[in-house]
C-alpha cells in the first residue's frame, strides 16, 4: 500500500490537534512552522491573552484521545467577577453550578500540544520553515528553511492551513483565486497585556477559579489566573478618541494616573504596572472573513478561515471544533476528500460567520452591561426559565460555551432570546414580578409566537 502523507501549515493549536487526528486515519504527518520551537524557549504569562478552553474544544480534544494531556494545566472558572471603581466585587455565574470553562496559558498550551502532535500524531514537526506559495490543485507547498536560506517544495495527498489569522496559505494562494472572497475588519480598539504578580509567598491576589472583568463602559481590564499565582491581564480600549483611549497615554504618568483612578484595587494590586506597560506592545483586533474555505486539495482550517476576536473565548474553541468535524466528514465520505471538503466548507462557513457575531457581540455585554442592574434581572430571568423549562429555553452564554449546538443555531435562538426578553423587561413593574408565575407564563406564550429566524439587528447594535 501506498503511504498516505498530510501537510499541515502551523504547529499551533488547531495543527497539533488535527496532527492526531490525520494518524487516525493512517496519515503520516509533516508539519511545518513558521517560528522557532517555543518549548525551547522560557514561556511568561502576560505574552498574550489567556485562553478559555469550554465545551467543544474538550470535545475535540476527547474524540481525539488526548484531553488528559491538557487537563493539568487548565484552571477552572465558574463565573465572572466585576470589579466596580469603588472596589465593590459582584459575581455573576457562568451557567448551572459546577459549569466551568477553563484559563489556559496561550504558550503552555502550545507546547504541551506540539507534545501531543509528537506523542499521539507521530507527527513530524520543521521550524523556522517558512510557506512561501502553494499550489492548490496539486497539493503543494513552497517553502524556505529560515534557518539555511533553502527554497523548496513538499507535495501530500492532503494539505491543511492551520497558520493563524494572517495565514500564508490564505494570501499567498487562496487571494490569488478567482472569486475567492476575503474580507479584513480591525475593530476600534487595541488591548495590551499587562502582568498581575502572586502574593510573595505565590498565592493568588485574586479569586483564580473566576474570570475577572473591570468594566468601564466604553473600554475594560480583564484577568484570568495562570498556573504559578500569577493572573494574566488585558486592556482593551481604543485606538484614538478622548482621555480614554491609549494615544491619550503618552507618559508613565499618564498610565499611573490612569490606573489609579479607573482601577484603583487593581493599581494597588500591581507593583510592577509600568514594567508590565512597556513589556508588552499595543496589538489591535481584527475579524476575517473568506470563502471558499478549500481548494483543490487544501483547506483552510481555525483562524486561517475564521479568525475573530476574543471577547467570548472561542477562537481556539471553534478551531478545535473544526478538527472534530473535519474527521468526522473524513470518515463519514471515507476520506473521499473533495466530498469531504465540500461538505467541511458548506458546513462550517455559516458557523465561523457566527462565531465572529457571538464574538464581537459579547464584547459588548463585557464591556457594558455586566454591571447593568437590568441586564443582570434579564440573566437571573433567563435562569429560572431554563431551570423550570431546560428544554425550552437555554441561555445563549450555555448554548456557546457548554455545549456543541452548531454556532450559527445558537446565534439565531440567542437573537430570538433577545427579542422575547426585551419585551418583558419593558414591563414597567418587572423588579418586582421577575420571578412570578405571570411572567413564566408570557415568557412561554412568546416562545410559541416568535418566529424562529428573528430579527437581529436590535440584537446586535444594542447588545
Amino acid at each position: 500500500m501506498t503511504e498516505k502523507k498530510a501537510i499541515i501549515i502551523g504547529a499551533g493549536l488547531v495543527g497539533s490537534l488535527w496532527a492526531v487526528y490525520l494518524s487516525k486515519f493512517g496519515y503520516k504527518v509533516t508539519i511545518y512552522e513558521r517560528r522557532t520551537d517555543i518549548r525551547l524557549a522560557e514561556i511568561t504569562a502576560g505574552k498574550s491573552i489567556n485562553l478559555a478552553l469550554s465545551k467543544r474544544g474538550w470535545t475535540a480534544l476527547e474524540k481525539a484521545g488526548v484531553h488528559k494531556e491538557v487537563e493539568p494545566i487548565a484552571i477552572p472558572m465558574y463565573g465572572r467577577i466585576m470589579h466596580a471603581e469603588s472596589g465593590e466585587e459582584t459575581h455573576q455565574p457562568y451557567g448551572k453550578e459546577g459549569e466551568a470553562i477553563f484559563s489556559v496559558s496561550r504558550g503552555g498550551l502550545n507546547a504541551r500540544m506540539m507534545d501531543v502532535a509528537e506523542k499521539y500524531g507521530d507527527a513530524t514537526i520543521h521550524y523556522s520553515h517558512e510557506c512561501l506559495d502553494a499550489d492548490t490543485e496539486n497539493g503543494i507547498v513552497h517553502l524556505k528553511n529560515s534557518s539555511t536560506g533553502e527554497i523548496f517544495e513538499d507535495k501530500a495527498d492532503v494539505v491543511f492551513a492551520t497558520d493563524g489569522a494572517f495565514s500564508a496559505v490564505r494570501y499567498n494562494a487562496f487571494q490569488k483565486l478567482s472569486r475567492f472572497n476575503f474580507s479584513q475588519k480591525y475593530i476600534q480598539d487595541g488591548y495590551k497585556e499587562l502582568l498581575l504578580p502572586a502574593n510573595e509567598d505565590g498565592s493568588y491576589k485574586l479569586d483564580k477559579n473566576a474570570l475577572h472583568i473591570w468594566p468601564r463602559g466604553r473600554f475594560m481590564l480583564i484577568a484570568l489566573a495562570n498556573e504559578d499565582g500569577t493572573f494574566t491581564c488585558t486592556l482593551f480600549m481604543p485606538f484614538e478618541g478622548g482621555e480614554n483611549s491609549f494615544e491619550s497615554l503618552k507618559t508613565d504618568e499618564d498610565v499611573v494616573n490612569f490606573f489609579k483612578t479607573t482601577f484603583p484595587d487593581f493599581y494597588e494590586m500591581c507593583p510592577d504596572l509600568l514594567e508590565s506597560w512597556h513589556e508588552n506592545p499595543l496589538s489591535g483586533l481584527a475579524i476575517m472573513r473568506c470563502y471558499p474555505w478549500t481548494h483543490g486539495k487544501v483547506a483552510l482550517m481555525g483562524d486561517a478561515a475564521h479568525a475573530t476576536v476574543p471577547f467570548y473565548g472561542q477562537g481556539m474553541n471553534g478551531g478545535m471544533e473544526d478538527c472534530r468535524i473535519m474527521a468526522e466528514l473524513a470518515e463519514k465520505h471515507n476520506e473521499n476528500w473533495p466530498a469531504v471538503f465540500e461538505e467541511y466548507q458548506e458546513l462550517r462557513k455559516p458557523d465561523g460567520d457566527a462565531l465572529q457575531d457571538l464574538s464581537y457581540h459579547n464584547y459588548y455585554v463585557m464591556r457594558d452591561y455586566v454591571a447593568d442592574p437590568d441586564f443582570l434581572l434579564q440573566k437571573k430571568i433567563e435562569k429560572r426559565i431554563s431551570e423550570l423549562h431546560p428544554e425550552k429555553w437555554i441561555p445563549l452564554y450555555s448554548q456557546v460555551s457548554f455545549s456543541n449546538i452548531r454556532y450559527s443555531d445558537a446565534w439565531n435562538t440567542g437573537v430570538r432570546q433577545h427579542n422575547i426578553m426585551q419585551k418583558v423587561m419593558d414591563k414597567p413593574n418587572i423588579e418586582e414580578i421577575w420571578d412570578s408565575p405571570e411572567i413564566e407564563q408570557e415568557i412561554l406564550s412568546l416562545l410559541e409566537s416568535e418566529p424562529e429566524k428573528a430579527v437581529e439587528e436590535k440584537f446586535f447594535h444594542q447588545a
